[in-house]
């Protein structure tokens, strides 16, 4: 783990603290904490609480994205409020010794006192990933999604870039989490051969509905299989009915890349948070 050559010293009561995360989503019901289900912030918490000697309801760790049961992630963002004074190496210890090898802190740091690692989130990236047209391997099966037929990654591409802008994405947003607004800035949708028989497809945006990854690619897909034309990315778009659209695509394909924030904030993060983003 990292841990800020400025923030050796320890941290105070009611500082804010925060975690640059990874993690294989498959064991766990999603990021956020759902009653007697094994949750990725639940068991963050609950380290936590050991490391600072408190309760778990004691303490609260808010995370930048909310991924859905056996969504991946390798720069998911989280903070909280230090219960108890600790150095930040022994927070890093703590960490690697009580976490499960299905999650790792990969750097720690202090952030401003109103810092909230979802709300002041400029964008995110997730990168979605499928094998097509070729045996899955065994080590690629919690991370991909496996399609036996091959793929028009073209007409993918071309659709994707129909989809990318500020709408109402309606049509890819599932039931289950009310919104005030349907209306985000896709700022990016791309799909790409990466290797024979691998596609990656890259979504950034300033915010996601309910499972809007998962059902963007749904659509990719039926396109890229030759079951609708290209033209149906926009017509769907516009249509804003979720039942026109695709399936959702399987989890496991999607990965939360990285979360990036304004310049002023990330640069008092020392280290954890992330400024404008490359291109790959």
């Amino acid at each position: 783990m990292t841990v800020n050559p400025e923030t050796m010293d320890p941290c105070r009561v009611g500082e804010k603290i925060v975690l640059e995360v990874a993690y294989d989503g498959t064991p766990y019901a999603g990021w956020q904490l759902q009653p007697g289900q094994p949750t990725v912030q639940g068991v963050l918490i609950d380290a936590l609480a050991q490391i600072h000697d408190t309760a778990p309801d004691s303490l609260r760790v808010t995370g930048a994205g909310r991924t859905d049961a056996g969504v991946h992630a390798l720069g998911q963002v989280a903070s909280y409020t230090s219960a108890t004074p600790r150095s930040f190496a022994a927070v890093s210890r703590g960490l690697e010794a009580l976490l499960p090898e299905s999650i790792r802190v990969l750097a720690a740091g202090s952030g401003p006192e109103a810092f909230h690692p979802r709300r002041d989130a400029l964008l995110k990236r997730y990168i979605y990933r499928i094998v097509h047209g070729r045996p899955l391997l065994p080590f690629e099966a919690p991370w991909r999604w496996h399609i036996r037929a091959p793929l028009d990654v073209g007409a993918m591409a071309a659709a994707a870039r129909a989809l990318a802008g500020r709408h109402d994405f309606a049509a890819f947003a599932a039931a289950g989490r009310p919104t005030r607004s349907t209306t985000r800035t896709l700022h990016r949708l791309d799909a790409a051969r990466v290797g024979a028989g691998d596609v990656r497809i890259v979504a950034e945006a300033d915010g996601f509905l309910y499972k809007m990854v998962r059902n963007l690619v749904g659509l990719l897909v039926d396109i890229g299989l030759g079951r609708r034309p290209v033209d149906d990315a926009r017509d769907v778009l516009a249509g804003r009915d979720r039942g026109a659209s695709a399936p959702t695509a399987p989890a496991r394909g999607l990965c939360l890349k990285r979360v990036v924030y304004p310049v002023p904030i990330a640069a008092q993060l020392l280290g954890v948070g992330h400024g404008p983003l490359p291109r790959s």
